[in-house]
């Protein structure tokens, strides 16, 4: 868990967003993902914390997998080796930034 969490109960992109920069994240983005998409492992060198807002998504993440659907959260550190798979709708999620200092 990244610290200075989101409590992820922002109900508009806009809140998230004002939620996100007082907690010190640097950029704030939606993510919009095609149906079917699959991306490989890798990592980011970032870290963030993320809500679904639209579709679902698998992310496997040191040998599990989890099943996001909408209202799901996640965070990954930066660095942290990851592989992403959205559904047949894709997905949309609402994500925050943090480099590190």
């Amino acid at each position: 868990m990244l610290p200075e969490t989101l409590t992820m109960n922002s109900s508009t992109f806009e809140d998230f967003q004002a939620d996100a920069m007082t907690a010190g994240f640097d950029e704030v983005l939606e993510r919009q993902w095609p149906p079917g998409t699959v991306l490989d492992t890798h990592s980011h060198s970032f870290g963030i914390e993320a809500v679904i807002t639209q579709g679902e998504m698998w992310l496997t993440c040191e040998g599990s997998t989890l099943h996001l659907a909408v209202g799901s959260t996640f965070t990954l550190a930066p660095e942290m080796p990851h592989a992403e798979r959205y559904g047949a709708e894709g997905a949309t999620f609402w994500v925050a930034r943090r480099r590190p200092r």
